[in-house]
């Protein structure tokens, strides 16, 4: 919500693409009322169908794909032994295969305008493993990874590839929507335990949604236009 919101900011005409239609109908009816354009499609985007779709309507409805920002992702805390296969599959399927298929659906039309920006949502668990979190570790050291690979692999087609990774960024009420899976954390979030989790940061603070999308907006904006393959951590 925030990344799209801060786009709309900056002018930007914005596609929310998500699972929760009520969730992206709400954040498209925010940038409207403040005069900015954009449009909600329904995507799952573990489902490859749906995200070819997705990138045609939003093609139909704004002429031309400048950005894609791939944000979807989650994890529950679970040591590893204890997980199932489902949820493996689960995570993966959201964190790395929602940003492959994401990406390829844009790419083509990305090459041929011979422009565009791709930005990832990562997670500093993919950059050094996390406690709990194996296999979701494993999904986000994947985006970064294939970033990174892309990067290379089209930079001569005038795209970029760069990664976010937040911190332990507690949402906003106006993020939750029924069927997020902060729901189920949010519980977990006492004050106290808040607090003690922002000890654990140099900077003695959680993050912000703005942290992250400003930071979003930078690397797809020119002034980030000679940075590419590039792991940006904005976690205190």
């Amino acid at each position: 919500r925030e990344i799209c919101l801060t786009f709309a900011k900056e002018g930007s005409k914005v596609v929310v693409a998500a699972w929760d239609e009520a969730q992206a109908g709400n954040v498209v009816n925010e940038i409207k009322a403040m005069s900015g354009e954009a449009a909600a499609i329904k995507t799952d985007v573990t489902n490859w169908e749906q995200v070819q779709d997705m990138v045609k309507k939003a093609l139909s409805e704004f002429s031309q794909v400048d950005i894609l920002v791939n944000s979807v992702g989650g994890t529950l805390d679970q040591y590893f032994m204890e997980e199932t296969r489902e949820k493996w599959e689960k995570t993966i399927n959201m964190n790395l295969w929602g940003a492959i298929n994401c990406t390829r659906a844009v790419l083509d039309h990305m090459v041929q305008r011979k422009s565009g920006v791709v930005i990832y949502i990562g997670s500093d668990a993919g950059r050094t493993g996390e406690f709990r979190e194996g296999v979701y570790s494993a999904s986000k050291g994947g985006v970064i990874a294939f970033s990174k690979s892309l990067a290379k692999e089209l930079g001569r087609n005038g795209l970029r590839f760069n990664v976010v990774c937040p911190g332990l960024t507690p949402p906003k009420a106006a993020e939750i929507g029924e069927k997020s899976h902060w729901q189920a954390q949010l519980a977990t979030f006492t004050p106290e335990v808040l607090e003690k989790a922002a000890k654990a940061y140099p900077l003695r603070k959680l993050g912000k949604p703005e942290d992250t999308a400003n930071a979003v907006v930078f690397l797809a904006s020119d002034r980030a236009g000679h940075i590419t393959g590039q792991t940006l951590s904005v976690s205190g």
